[in-house]
């Protein structure tokens, strides 16, 4: 094969891998990451009747389920039937005229070929209660709150389809036919096939006997963030105390003034009395942004000024606003890389987890607010930011001040990764200084910090 063919399969095969990426989401700084749905075959009261606990477990590190939460559908074999349910409900309930009614002279749940199942919102009566129900279908991630990352529900399930083609699976006991095209109801999910685990065991009586399912199936759903949105949602601006710059996002970062609908208003200006009366979450949350206009037009912008040097550490101040005016962002969080993270001495204002995914390489951390204190960023305004800084010890052999090292190299929010300026424009070193402290005009400082105090006072 000549020069030229290599050339053309090799781009021809860097594109289908990235076509590949793109597809199923993969995230290098949570590679295993996924939302698992399980379905746990608990008793069986009549041959093709079952009880089922469905169990929705969020095993993210960062990215977390938001309001208005999950709606799980998929597609029944045959004319199978939800009974009765407990932590959940479907949506709608069909046309139920062709089933018999129960003893009891009460008519199925559900009926519908494709149901849609929606969590119970908090504060559910007790009766109609099931373990770890009752989050309005918020998930939150592994790290951030360990104890609100599952939500599960109760089922019974009549006309259950049987007698499918022999498996070789040593765990196929029962022999169904699991229902098809799962769906979180969840922008950026894709869910694949049902496929059979071992079953699941759990603890009765105390803890002292050990019991497990009759049978048990997952279904894996990945993220993928150009599928959730055609746009980004959030972007970065950089500054320095060593220079007048200050960074602003890349224009249209996330969409542009005038183009594609695009709808912002001016700073400065109220919003109309529409916007105000605009239904709140969890309707809102559907609803496009409403942004502060700008030439980056994102609703989220994330600013990272390097603050101060110290003989030995460093301090970095990291200012996220919320520019959107039909929006609060709750339990939000942020994700930076940064090679220095190692070794951050101490924090302020944010609660921080280091990210270890690769074994001992310590350059990625989470960030997320302290509850009922800042876990909020409310709407456009005077109030809709969160700031903290962040003292770093200067690591011998690595650090320096010089070609940007000291700013991020990437920035997520909520799991979104943000548009970030390209390096070529990041805050330099005044022309000939090497090290700060000892080759920087210390007036020149003087003059930067307050450029930067007087040109961007929302940023200190």
């Amino acid at each position: 094969m000549g020069g030229g063919g290599a050339v053309t399969l090799s781009l021809m095969m860097i594109i289908f891998l990235a076509s590949i990426s793109l597809s199923y989401g993969y995230d290098p700084l949570d590679p295993y990451g996924n939302v698992t749905i399980t379905w746990d075959f608990l008793s069986q009261s009549a041959p093709d009747t079952y009880g089922i606990k469905v169990s929705i477990y969020n095993l993210q590190q960062y990215r977390h389920v938001e309001v208005p939460g999950w709606k799980l559908e998929w597609t029944w074999n045959k004319s199978e039937v939800i009974w009765d349910m407990r932590g959940a409900e479907a949506v709608e309930q069909g046309d139920c005229s062709s089933f018999k009614a129960s003893g009891a002279g009460q008519l199925p749940h559900c009926c519908m070929k494709r149901p849609v199942i929606m969590d119970l919102l908090p504060g559910t009566p007790y009766n109609m209660q099931y373990t770890n129900c009752c989050k309005g279908g918020v998930l939150s991630s592994m790290n951030q709150d360990p104890s609100k990352y599952l939500s599960a529900f109760q089922m019974s399930i009549g006309n259950f389809l049987v007698n499918r083609p022999g498996s070789d699976s040593p765990f196929d006991k029962l022999n169904i036919t699991m229902p098809t095209n799962f769906n979180l109801g969840i922008p950026g999910y894709t869910c694949g096939d049902a496929f059979l685990v071992p079953p699941t065991r759990f603890s009765d009586d105390k803890g002292r006997r050990r019991k497990q399912t009759l049978e048990t199936w997952n279904i894996t759903c990945t993220y993928s963030q150009f599928q959730a949105s055609r746009a980004p949602k959030c972007c970065v601006s950089l500054s320095a105390f060593y220079n007048t710059t200050i960074v602003n996002c890349p224009r249209c970062s996330c969409g542009c003034q005038g183009l594609g609908g695009a709808k912002c208003i001016k700073s400065g200006d109220e919003p109309p009395p529409t916007v105000l009366q605009l239904p709140q979450e969890p309707q809102a949350a559907a609803l496009p942004p409403l942004v502060t206009c700008s030439q980056h037009m994102c609703p989220i912008r994330v600013h990272w000024h390097v603050k101060q040097s110290y003989k030995e550490y460093w301090r970095v101040k990291i200012t996220i606003t919320n520019l959107n005016f039909l929006k609060n962002y709750s339990d939000w969080n942020l994700v930076v890389q940064h090679p220095n993270l190692k070794s951050v001495r101490q924090l302020f204002s944010f609660n921080y987890q280091p990210l270890t995914t690769y074994g001992n390489i310590n350059d990625t951390g989470m960030f997320w607010g302290i509850k009922f204190y800042n876990d909020m960023l409310l709407t456009s305004g005077n109030q809709g930011n969160a700031q903290t800084e962040m003292l770093l010890h200067k690591d011998e052999g690595i650090f320096t001040f010089r070609e940007g090292w000291t700013f991020p190299r990437r920035i997520s929010f909520n799991g979104d990764e943000c548009v970030m300026p390209p390096p070529d424009d990041y805050p330099t070193l005044p022309s000939g200084a090497y090290t700060i402290g000892a080759n920087l005009n210390p007036s020149l400082l003087l003059v930067s910090f307050l450029f930067l105090a007087v040109a961007a006072p929302a940023l200190f």
